[in-house]
């Protein structure tokens, strides 16, 4: 079973995203807006992309078996032979995904990993395919272990995730979408887009994968601000183009920090406190 956990990994293809890129990319043009894209940093996306496919693939086991023993050992026997089967395990990965993408962002250990995700400078699709590459070996799949263990399938699972992680490929657009009340719902472009601001105001919010409903619950949802520009980046990093750089920028500076901490409670604390 190939696993397809990560900070917001995909297991979708890369020729759908370059189609609908490319399709972004002229729907910018046309509307006056060709600062939405930087051909450097959109090449540097392509790049770290094609380094998560070969990471998957080297890596995928290392989520796939907890699930498949959590499963074997399971406490219950739940048929997805229905609707409602269905949709509570749908409801149950959102929140699952919830837990772990807020984590992502509070845990530096999880964050190192995700901040790949937070590095382009433009909010385009293109910000939808940089992804980590070290997302099955930080323990990001415990968050979802407890589903299998409970009696869902792992493949059941995998696969809602990927249609989460699909659906949340197009929040990415630069295009101003607006889909009413479902917003209050649904995540969308515009939630996504103040998830990726680096403005005072959006930071550490909207986690959700496909609903927004979780982030309401639970204090963490967010609109953008009206009265200033949205800004998007790393805070504290300068911008690179260096696919290399994106993905162990973050790692190198958290191992050196654990490195000149005093003493094993400040590495720790390093290490899994708040980025």
């Amino acid at each position: 079973m190939r696993a397809v956990l990560d900070d917001h990994a995909a297991g979708w293809p890369l020729l759908l995203a370059v189609a609908f890129i490319g399709l972004e990319l002229i729907y910018g043009r046309l509307a006056g807006h060709e600062d939405i894209y930087d051909p450097a940093e959109t090449l540097a996306s392509f790049g770290v992309a094609v380094g998560n496919v070969i990471a998957k693939a080297l890596t995928s086991g290392v989520a796939a078996f907890p699930l498949v023993f959590a499963y074997q050992h399971r406490l219950f026997e739940i048929p997805l032979d229905s609707v409602w089967s269905w949709t509570v395990l749908f409801i149950a990965v959102e929140f699952c995904y919830y837990w772990f993408h807020r984590a992502s962002h509070r845990i530096r250990w999880l964050w190192a990993t995700h901040a790949v995700h937070h590095s382009a400078t433009r909010f385009n699709l293109s910000a939808g395919i940089r992804l980590g590459w070290t997302g099955q070996l930080t323990g990001a799949f415990l968050f979802f272990v407890p589903l299998a263990w409970i009696g869902f399938h792992p493949l059941a699972i995998m696969l809602l995730l990927g249609l989460g992680l699909l659906y949340q490929f197009f929040l990415h657009t630069g295009a101003p979408v607006h889909l009413g009340p479902l917003e209050w719902v649904l995540n969308t472009p515009r939630h996504h887009r103040t998830h990726h601001a680096v403005n005072d105001s959006c930071l550490d919010r909207n986690y959700g994968s496909v609903l927004i409903v979780f982030d309401l619950m639970f204090g963490t949802f967010a609109e953008a601000p009206r009265d200033e520009p949205l800004q998007f980046g790393l805070r504290g990093r300068l911008p690179t183009n260096n696919p290399f750089r994106i993905v162990f920028g973050e790692w190198i500076a958290l191992a050196g920090d654990a490195w000149r901490a005093p003493g094993v409670r400040r590495k720790l604390r390093l290490l899994f406190g708040p980025p």
